[in-house]
C-alpha cells in the first residue's frame, strides 16, 4: 500500500511540474504580445521616436547639428534630443548622421537617402 502511495504522488508530482513547465511558455507569448502590442503603440504616436519604414534622419535632426540620439540596442529608436528609449530603457547615445545611418544600415533599416 505505501508503495502505491509513493508511485501515485511522484505521477501527481510529475504531472504537476510538467503542466506548469508547458504554461510558462504561454505567459512568456503573453508578454512578447504585450511588448509587441506596446511598440505598436509607440509607433503610431505622431511624436514616437520609435522609427519604422524608411527612416528619415535629416528630417529627425530638427535643430541641424548633424547629430541625433540613438538607442544602441534598439537602433530605430532616434531623437533629435536626449533621453531614453521608451522599448527598453536604455539612455539614448549621441551620435552623428553619419553614425546612425551606418548602424541602421547595418542592422538591416532603410535611410531616405538625401
Amino acid at each position: 500500500m505505501l508503495k502505491q502511495f509513493v508511485i501515485l504522488i511522484s505521477f501527481v508530482s510529475f504531472f504537476g511540474v510538467l503542466s506548469c513547465a508547458q504554461e510558462k511558455p504561454e505567459v512568456e507569448k503573453k508578454e512578447m504580445h504585450k511588448h509587441n502590442e506596446e511598440m505598436k503603440s509607440d509607433s503610431t504616436d505622431q511624436h514616437s521616436i520609435v522609427r519604422e519604414g524608411e527612416i528619415d534622419l535629416t528630417a529627425i535632426d530638427q535643430n541641424k547639428d548633424g547629430k541625433v540620439f540613438q538607442d544602441p540596442m534598439d537602433w530605430n529608436v532616434i531623437s533629435d534630443e536626449p533621453g531614453e528609449c521608451p522599448l527598453c530603457g536604455m539612455t539614448l547615445k549621441e551620435v552623428s548622421l553619419e553614425k546612425a545611418k551606418e548602424n541602421l544600415l547595418k542592422h538591416d533599416f532603410k535611410v531616405k537617402e538625401n
